[in-house]
């Protein structure tokens, strides 16, 4: 893999690498990239791996090459202390006997404060047990509408600004997709031209690109950033002239008649089933923020709200390509929830702009991950992206799956759309459960049947007294969950999917896999609705072409959490009868690792009971 990834950098191409599990797929590019000495950006998946390569893998490999080399990382501005706002937040509780710090517990605030007065990089991932999720979050971070910009009085200790720099100067600059295309689509004040100065650009996790291109490369608006940025512009713009308070005024005007063309039920609802009203409701909307930019534009060059006046012309230009329905080729959803509506407009293909992104830039492109191809078949993600002339490459897994692991499909149980199929899924695992005394993980597709599964399974435990610590995503952070799954050693991980790829359990504390059913994703998707509907103006099959694709590659990952090193052992047990009564089972099955496909439940029991680790008694109470 080292040699192709060097090649492909040295010859600024494009490469398209599948990895199988176990490879040493990162050392398998990072080598190539500290020895190529370019400028390279490696792109990640989320910001934990962001946090290993920096934290872990780039010293240790630079250490052994003995090659210095000037290493940053680079994340989103959410992810930065503010001083400001921190300071700000600090001085209200002060004055107030209470305020933006008084909702969260002392002793988190308080360590918030104290590692605040002596972190280098601001980087709020340093502070243990706090997570984005956490109500103190956003109040010491900043956003692009309440950044003060060079007129903030820290602006010279600014972490956020003090991450970039250091990113315009480093050899190697890991960031994560997310911001890759933020910077992409000029979507984000992102990271300046960190991007149009790199020679390579490294793309790890690179099955995740394609959805993701997908939601960056359309448009998007909701009810809190409209809010957002109003609030700011009515912060900013108390002391001025009546103009303005007229056009904020129309924008008010403009949303409440937005928001009552809205349907009345929640979840994301594709807009031909909206009111009709709701494209002429946008449109109006787009046309009264384009007016309140004109107004911002003609401020005096001092007033703070005359800064956001290219936040207000963004809103405006998003609102009109989602309105402009004749004029784009794509599909469109209004989303609501607890935190009001969101307007989403999705592109039936990106594979043209994203050409067009790589090559106005003279740059090798590395894509890899464990799961790009069916079977030796690379056209499902190529296509997508317009990466028809990149070379591939498919190393497989060097585990002996045959000999580590076993794959069991339980006969008798009911179509997965049945009402009793989650009672009848717990009553095949349960004995697997046993016999592997813990150290299980159940994936489900939904989250409703995660719910059931969890209520029926404390109630079976309790009643009969079993001593499995049992984990529910949703309960607690995913890392947390993590770390308290790997730490007990015996435990049951309930999760959906975001379990299903980038969870790494090594050891004995994961030995059984169970998958609900097979993970095709719901048509009522607007990601998956924008390429059905594109693969059927095309004249092609969506559910071979598309769905059915998705659905190995998503098998894969969730198969894959099982076997991670050549120690490991232990089963994969799939619940969905379709695999063996459908024709499409053929397919879905030659996609999985060449695992031995298990004959009876006692041969299932059996190798999880010898592999099973034995605690003592006292690991046991």
């Amino acid at each position: 893999m080292a040699e192709r990834v060097g090649d492909a950098l040295a010859a600024r191409r494009a490469l398209v690498i599948e990895a199988g599990t176990g490879t040493g797929k990162t050392f398998g590019y990072l080598v190539p990239v500290l020895m190529s000495g370019l400028r390279v950006l490696v792109s990640t998946g989320t910001r934990t791996l962001q946090d290993q390569l920096y934290d872990k893998d780039l010293p240790l490999l630079s250490g052994a090459l003995g090659l210095p080399v000037h290493v940053a990382v680079l994340k989103g501005r959410g992810n930065y202390l503010c001083l400001h706002r921190l300071e700000q937040a600090q001085l209200a509780q002060g004055l107030r006997g209470g305020g933006l710090l008084a909702d969260t517990s002392a002793t988190v605030a308080d360590r918030v404060i104290a590692w605040a007065a002596r972190t280098a990089s601001g980087d709020l991932s340093e502070v243990p047990d706090f997570a984005d999720s956490h109500p103190l979050w956003p109040q010491i971070t900043s956003t692009r509408d309440n950044c003060l910009g060079t007129r903030c009085p820290d602006y010279g200790r600014c972490h956020l600004v003090k991450a970039r720099r250091d990113a315009q100067e480093a050899q190697v600059v890991i960031v994560n997709h997310h911001l890759l295309l933020a910077d992409l689509t000029l979507k984000e004040d992102g990271f300046g031209d960190v991007l149009g100065t790199a020679d390579a650009v490294v793309i790890d996790e690179a099955h995740q690109l394609p959805d993701l291109a997908m939601q960056f490369f359309g448009a998007s608006c909701g009810a809190r950033g409209l809010t957002q940025v109003l609030n700011a512009v009515r912060a900013e713009g108390r002391q001025v002239e009546a103009g303005l308070t007229f056009a904020l005024a129309a924008v008010d005007e403009s949303l409440a008649g937005l928001s009552a063309a809205l349907p009345t039920r929640a979840g994301r609802i594709p807009w031909e089933e909206c009111p009709p009203a709701l494209t002429e409701r946008t449109l109006d909307l787009a046309h009264a923020m384009s007016a309140l930019a004109g107004e911002l534009e003609a401020l005096p060059e001092d007033s703070g709200a005359k800064g956001l006046t290219g936040r207000v012309v963004e809103m405006a230009a998003q609102l009109t390509r989602i309105a402009a329905v004749t004029e784009i080729e794509g599909a469109r959803a209004a989303e609501l929830g607890s935190r009001g509506f969101v307007l989403h407009l999705l592109p039936f293909e990106v594979a043209k702009r994203f050409q067009g992104q790589m090559q106005a830039r003279r740059s090798a492109w590395i894509f890899t991950s464990a799961t790009l191809s069916v079977g030796e078949d690379f056209s499902h993600f190529t296509t997508r992206l317009g990466l028809t002339e990149a070379e591939t490459v498919r190393i497989p897994s060097p585990f002996d799956f045959e000999r580590q692991s076993l794959l069991w499909l339980p006969p008798g149980l009911p179509e997965p759309a049945a009402p009793d199929f989650v009672m009848a899924l717990l009553d095949a695992s349960l004995p697997l459960i046993d016999a592997a005394r813990g150290g299980a993980f159940i994936l489900f597709t939904s989250h409703r049947a995660l719910a059931e599964a969890a209520m029926r399974l404390r109630a079976l435990w309790s009643a009969a007294g079993k001593r499995y610590r049992l984990f529910v995503q949703g309960e607690a952070p995913r890392e947390q969950l993590l770390r308290g799954f790997r730490d007990d050693g015996d435990a049951v991980l309930l999760g959906t999917a975001s379990f299903w790829e980038g969870v790494d359990v090594q050891g004995t504390a994961l030995r059984l896999v169970i998958i609900e059913k097979l993970p095709f994703a719901s048509p009522d998707d607007p990601i998956v609705k924008a390429r059905v509907e594109h693969i059927q103006r095309q004249g092609g099959n969506p559910f071979k072409e598309y769905q059915l694709q998705e659905a190995a590659l998503t098998l894969r990952q969730g198969v894959g959490r099982l076997i991670r090193s050549e120690a490991d052992f232990g089963v994969v047990m799939i619940g969905d009868r379709r695999l063996t009564t459908r024709p499409y089972g053929r397919t879905l099955l030659a996609a999985l690792p060449p695992m031995r496909r298990a004959q009876s439940l006692e041969e299932v029991t059996q190798f999880l009971a010898r592999h099973a680790p034995r605690r003592t008694a006292a690991a046991l109470t």
